[in-house]
């Protein structure tokens, strides 16, 4: 080739190589043709395997790439190596090392530079190449929602199929979908694309909004009439999309346009599965409003159990309040109190104990428990931290960690009504040789719950307690101390 110094430079480039890709990329074409002059050879490739064409057309810059290709460099050179690019800041672009495959014509498709894709056209760049993922042109446009760019493929290239797909299946219109381009998006409807296409998993453009949280996408694909129970090669709905990856304006969106809330997957798992294994309250709360169930079990596990095994407190308290049965089982026959205790989530085993227990009294009990009682305002299963009960919860410390003895806490337990499963619940937390005193102590704070949403008089219960396992001694010595000391609550709120 005449000016040039041999065949392509791979992978290491000489000085004089590297200055050019350096103002290739700046775009500054004196020093390009000094170089050139120089024997520079425009086809040696640096450590990524870019020539100096890709530096220039991907910034877009005319001058250079007309300089470059003047002197016989190779239009439909791919980086070898592979690159994929992304923006620094606002005047530099980097290359990431990613076997990727681009050429110079996909790389000003990609950033949108029409009129130097326009240049690489006229010069004989071949207009169906693609990089290493079937990305061509018309896909990479899409993608970034470069609309000009579409334009002129659509209208001025021969032969460009608008529903090619990439190695994954998809078309320039999921492309579009997937990554939020609304304007892309339109253009591509307007030219006739197939809507309801379906990439390699089944997803449909639906899918791929609302699993990337492209809202306003979202919504065109609603209005022009994507089927919304389209289900995948999983059998995943674009709800359960939306709900897995956790996106609640884009569930609302569906719920409001008529998706099923209850729809199944090939496993038997719900949306609201998917927002308990995100541990999303959003998601799962507009998922329940809209009459999502909580009893859907997949091969026996509930969206309870799965919020309890990821350790997701706020998303349990939202399932038990929405009537999650706190019986079922799992594949395993174990109860979310089972799985919790098994998985050492303490707050979660106290917080379904508590549950249970006001439940099971509310359901023996219906009219123990005055609805007008502010004891009963703002019911919580967490741990209590208010100051009306600071005191009342160090008495119980103390008698916990000083008074009972290894085995009384059980005795008070079974006397108030505490069940197997919980009793053995609260024993899985292993501390040591003393973890009995942690456990009564845990034991107690449960039980005071209990009291204070059924508004009893939490210093008599726990007097009575006392005396029904044989320790009217520390039930008396109680009772003096709280007479003497005011600050001790006869009654106390709803923790």
């Amino acid at each position: 080739m005449p000016g040039q110094r041999g065949g392509a430079v791979r992978l290491a480039v000489l000085p004089l190589e590297r200055q050019l890709h350096e103002a290739a990329r700046r775009n500054n074409v004196g020093r390009m043709k000094e170089l050139i002059a120089r024997r520079a050879n425009v086809r040696a490739r640096n450590h990524v395997g870019r020539v100096a064409l890709h530096w220039a057309a991907g910034a877009g810059h005319e001058q250079a790439v007309r300089l470059l290709l003047e002197h016989e460099a190779a239009v439909d050179e791919q980086d070898v190596v592979g690159t994929s690019w992304k923006h620094v800041c606002v005047c530099v672009r980097v290359c990431v090392c990613m076997s990727f495959g681009m050429n110079a014509l996909l790389l000003s498709a990609w950033f949108g530079h029409l009129q130097v894709l326009q240049i690489l056209v006229n010069s004989g760049a071949k207009i169906h190449c693609e990089n290493k993922d079937g990305l061509s042109i018309l896909h990479c446009a899409a993608q970034k929602g470069h609309v000009p760019v579409l334009a002129f493929i659509m209208e001025d290239l021969e032969d460009v199929a608008l529903d090619h797909t990439d190695q994954l299946g998809r078309t320039a219109f999921h492309r579009a979908a997937e990554h939020g381009q609304l304007e892309a998006l339109d253009f591509l409807v307007g030219s006739g694309c197939d809507h309801g296409a379906k990439d390699k998993e089944g997803n449909t453009a639906l899918h791929l909004a609302a699993g990337r949280g492209h809202r306003a996408v979202l919504q065109r694909l609603v209005d022009i009439g994507l089927e919304l129970e389209e289900q995948n090669a999983e059998g995943l709905t674009a709800l359960h999309a939306a709900a897995g990856e956790l996106h609640p304006d884009c569930v609302q969106l569906l719920l409001r346009a008529g998706s099923n809330v209850n729809a199944l997957t090939r496993k038997k798992q719900s949306c609201l599965h998917y927002a308990a294994l995100g541990g999303s309250e959003d998601v799962a709360r507009a998922l329940i409003h809209a009459g999502g169930r909580t009893d859907v079990a997949d091969h026996g596990a509930s969206p309870m159990h799965l919020a309890v095994r990821h350790n997701f407190p706020a998303l349990v308290e939202l399932l038990i309040d929405a009537g999650g049965d706190l019986d079922a089982t799992d594949n395993q026959g174990k109860t979310a109190l089972a799985v919790a205790a098994r998985s050492n989530h303490v707050s979660l085993v106290d917080m379904i104990i508590k549950a249970d227990r006001f439940y099971r009294r509310e359901k023996d009990h219906p009219l123990c428990r005055d609805p007008s009682d502010p004891s009963g305002q703002g019911l919580t299963f967490k741990q209590d931290h208010q100051q009306e009960t600071q005191q009342l919860r160090s008495v119980l410390w103390r008698l916990a960690s000083r008074y009972l003895r290894s085995h009384e806490w059980k005795k008070l337990a079974y006397c108030w009504e505490f069940t197997e499963a919980h009793i053995h619940a609260i024993e899985q937390q292993w501390t040591g040789t003393k973890s009995y005193r942690e456990h009564g102590h845990r034991m107690l704070l449960i039980w005071l719950h209990g009291v204070a949403t059924a508004s009893e008089n939490p210093s008599k219960a726990l007097f009575e307690g006392l005396v029904a396992i044989g320790r009217r001694d520390l039930a008396e010595s109680i009772r003096k101390k709280a007479n003497v000391n005011p600050n001790i609550p006869r009654r106390c709120i709803a923790m």
